[in-house]
């Protein structure tokens, strides 16, 4: 087992930009910021963004350092990844760090070779599929659970359990 916290840092440099996938440099405030003004992340919490950063592998990108795009890749290292949260501050679009940052996903060591890589857009289409990305083929064959998402349990008590059958 290899949680993405456990992975060495992979790290690239170019004309003054950094894209890492070391969580220590990650700024939740602008992550948290720029999300919550996305149109599939809009209404999660401080909370849910920084408990999602810890269970993935985020490729952060920077400016010397401050914190300007992201990409998270949820995965099981060997057959399975899913892409999300993929964003590059407006300031910093249209010179083609979106597509750097992608070059770097699909690069990773630990990504390589996988036999599903996923992830969902309304927009982007374009730039995922100079990385191989396409439609999906058989769309009959998935499910999904979408729902609101739940309300955070309380801090030190589980959430509650739904009953099921007659009260």
């Amino acid at each position: 087992m290899r949680p993405a916290d456990m992975l060495s840092p992979y790290e690239l440099l170019e004309d003054g930009f950094r894209i890492s996938t070391d969580p220590a440099r990650l700024d939740l405030d602008v992550i948290h910021g720029y999300l919550t003004g996305s149109y599939w992340a809009a209404g999660r919490t401080r909370a849910q963004v920084a408990r999602s950063l810890s269970h993935s592998l985020c490729f952060g990108l920077y400016a010397g350092d401050a914190q300007i795009g992201l990409a998270r890749v949820i995965s099981d290292y060997a057959t399975f990844a899913y892409l999300c949260d993929v964003f590059v501050l407006e300031a910093y679009r249209g010179h083609g760090l979106g597509t750097w940052l992608m070059g770097a996903v699909v690069a990773h060591p630990d990504l390589r070779g996988l036999r599903r890589f996923m992830l969902a857009t309304r927009d982007a289409h374009g730039l995922y599929a100079k990385f191989g990305f396409a439609l999906i083929s058989a769309p009959e064959k998935w499910m999904e659970i979408v729902q609101a998402a739940p309300p955070a349990p309380m801090e030190g008590r589980a959430a509650p359990r739904p009953s099921i059958g007659p009260s």
